[in-house]
């Protein structure tokens, strides 16, 4: 088993070392083989000849593609300066990039935002994880009843409805017609708890409903499918009570694709929940993102795109593990 981990972790490492060289050709190599500087998209709109020569020589942008890459992967290990002369700034490690048009280190403007993407992935993931999952367990073991019937009403409607739609039908009626919440805000976790999960729950609502409908479908296939197999039919005529067969030996089965999905899901989210934040006003990755793009501010851009890739291949490793425990099949020999 350890050597199955080790040999997932390196392989994680090699891939994102393979998305640090693609961000870099995608940011500083591509944009200069198509006769575009790249100083002037990391110097902003219309900058002039000066600006744009300072951040030539800030950046590094003068020196060899070798010398450049080696000075970017350097300083997320170790930090590095962003010198011009007399204008020298610090990028302590890991350092992600330098953004001028915020005049502070990328890293910290992720870590500002974290928090809010992390409460509001948490916290949907584990509705959507427990609602779905459940749902979609009762929905197999009764299968063509009306639960089953309503579910997949529930399900189709969760995914066929957008997220800006019912998140702005959810904040007219808690907010502005039944005034249960007056104004949806994120509120620090340290600073007030039960106000923290009282403001993210009409985003946890609205985030969770179209992950629901996927785990509720395909949870409910799996089982439905398991139930079918043998050893379930032998445990039933051993006359073990139906929710021993369920919760021993048909679910746990059942969970293998379900575990592979949600971590996946889990990375992107971490990603940045773009859509459900900006429409909640909440201030996570995905709206420093959105700010980022509108202005221009490639290193923000390209600092999420790394924080975000290493999110998912982390929720790969441990999905491929998570499986290994669950089913041993899996497991090198």
């Amino acid at each position: 088993m350890a050597r199955f981990i080790l040999g997932r972790l390196i392989g994680g490492i090699v891939i994102l070392w393979l998305v640090s060289v693609l961000a870099f050709v995608l940011f500083f190599v591509v944009p200069k083989a198509l006769g575009n500087n790249p100083a002037v998209l990391f110097a902003g709109r219309s900058p002039d000849p000066a600006t744009i020569a300072g951040v030539t020589r800030k950046l590094g942008l003068d020196r060899s593609y070798v010398d450049q890459y080696w000075a970017f992967l350097r300083g997320v290990f170790v930090g590095r300066h962003f010198d011009s002369g007399a204008d020298r700034s610090w990028c302590p490690a890991p350092c992600l990039g330098y953004s001028f048009r915020n005049d502070q280190p990328v890293w910290s403007q992720i870590v500002d935002a974290l928090p809010v993407t992390a409460s509001l992935s948490f916290g949907a993931a584990v509705l959507f994880l427990v609602v779905g999952v459940s749902t979609g367990v009762f929905s197999a073991v009764r299968r063509g009843g009306l639960f089953d019937r309503i579910a997949a009403a529930v399900s189709l409607a969760g995914v066929s409805l957008p997220v800006y739609f019912t998140g702005l039908l959810l904040l007219l009626l808690v907010s502005y017609k039944w005034h249960i919440i007056d104004n949806v805000h994120y509120v620090d976790f340290t600073h007030n708890p039960a106000l923290w999960a009282w403001n993210l729950i009409p985003a946890w609502l609205v985030l969770s409903l179209l992950y629901t409908a996927n785990y509720q479908r395909l949870t409910r296939a799996s089982m439905i499918e398991t139930l079918g197999e043998d050893y379930v039919r032998t445990a039933r005529a051993k006359g073990l009570r139906e929710r021993t067969v369920i919760g021993k030996h048909a679910l746990r089965p059942a969970l293998t694709p379900i575990v592979t999905i949600f971590g996946l899901d889990l990375g992107v989210l971490f990603g940045g929940a773009i859509l459900t934040e900006h429409t909640f006003g909440f201030r996570g990755l995905g709206a420093i993102s959105i700010d980022a793009v509108n202005t221009q501010d490639l290193p923000v851009t390209m600092g999420v795109t790394l924080f975000a890739a290493f999110f998912i291949i982390l929720a790969n490793v441990l999905v491929d593990v998570t499986y290994a425990i669950i089913d041993p099949r899996v497991r090198p020999s």
